[in-house]
């Protein structure tokens, strides 16, 4: 009895696994029969099992021609039976999609994010105006807090006046501004005293729970 054990190792290599061994050894004994009549029968009869198998397939639109396309693979695409849908082009089923094309972004000075060059250029396409002006100084404003979550020191209004200069091709100059950019402090104040005071809020809370907890009488 030893002798007669398979392993998997030893055994036919299965195109679809899900479906098992058994119903690739039923193709196998298909395609082996000689009259196209029988291979016609036992072809349906294996349809009806995969379908049986694979249920969730129900509701997939196309749902046996989906099924004949997995018993033509399968059957490596030599099962000469008659298919309600013609025979599937191998070539058409192996293709190998093409590789998706990722856009190539490698700004230099990353810590301002990729979004800053797509503001700078509708910046450069506004006209000149009020509007215009307002918005090159909080796209300054933003650089200097992008720059200040880089690094913690503070830094100086000509260097992010030199960076977007630089970024917007010259297009906009603000190195000979008189007007200042937000304080360093002010664009990295966060909302830490309103976690404080809800804590303390908390802590307050459980205090009077355990005073209460306290005070209560004892029996």
């Amino acid at each position: 009895m030893i002798d007669d054990l398979e392993y998997n190792t030893e055994r036919e290599h299965l195109i679809i696994p899900e479906y098992g061994r058994h119903l690739q050894k039923m193709i196998n004994y298909a395609k082996s029969r000689e009259t196209k009549e029988e291979r016609n029968n036992l072809a349906n009869a294996i349809i009806s099992v995969m379908g049986n198998l694979q249920p969730h397939l129900r509701d997939v639109p196309d749902f046996k021609h989906k099924l004949w396309d997995q018993l033509f693979i399968m059957a490596d695409f030599d099962f000469d039976v008659e298919s309600p849908y013609g025979l599937p082009s191998k070539e058409e089923i192996q293709a190998k999609p093409e590789p998706l094309k990722y856009p190539q972004n490698h700004p230099k000075y990353r810590f301002y994010g990729n979004n800053i060059k797509t503001m700078i250029d509708v910046a450069c396409s506004w006209e000149e105006g009020e509007l215009k002006e307002a918005l090159k100084y909080t796209i300054a404003n933003h650089m200097k807090k992008c720059f200040l979550n880089w690094n913690k020191d503070t830094v100086e209004d000509a260097v992010i006046f030199n960076h977007l200069f630089e970024l917007s091709d010259g297009k906009i100059d603000l190195k000979d501004s008189e007007e200042d950019l937000s304080d360093s402090t002010s664009l990295l104040r966060t909302k830490s005293k309103y976690g404080s005071k809800s804590s303390s809020n908390k802590k307050s809370n459980n205090t009077g729970k355990k005073k209460y907890s306290n005070n209560r009488k004892r029996y």
